[in-house]
């Protein structure tokens, strides 16, 4: 594992993440195709919030199951959580917000959200 440092536009919202960036996924569905996000998963004891939890507004649509989080200052939406399949909590970090990270030299899955 990987430990990365992230967060948003603003610097408000700052975390830590212990990742790799393999099996990272490319999303269709309303909202991952509408802000772009490249997505990886980890586990709760995988990630640290470490500022910003005060200033972060919750977002849920459809089965209300993941919380889309995103800075109130900048709008930057830099992770989510929510429960895993099997049951624990999950977070998907979105590696586009992680410091240093050049995008465009990970491989990644698409996946068919629209449809699920």
């Amino acid at each position: 594992m990987t430990k990365y440092s992230g967060g948003c536009h603003c610097g408000k919202v700052r975390y830590e993440v212990d990742m790799e960036l393999q099996g990272l996924i490319s999303c269709n569905c309303s909202i991952c195709s509408k802000k772009g996000l490249i997505l990886g998963f980890v586990g709760e004891k995988q990630f640290s919030l470490k500022s910003g939890k005060e200033i972060l507004k919750d977002y849920q649509f459809n089965k209300h199951h993941i919380h889309h989080l995103f800075c109130t200052n900048c709008g930057v939406s830099s992770f989510a959580n929510g429960a895993g399949p099997d049951g624990s909590l999950m977070y998907a970090i979105n590696v586009r917000c992680l410091d240093d990270v050049d995008v465009t030299t990970l491989q990644t899955k698409p996946v068919d959200g629209k449809s699920l």
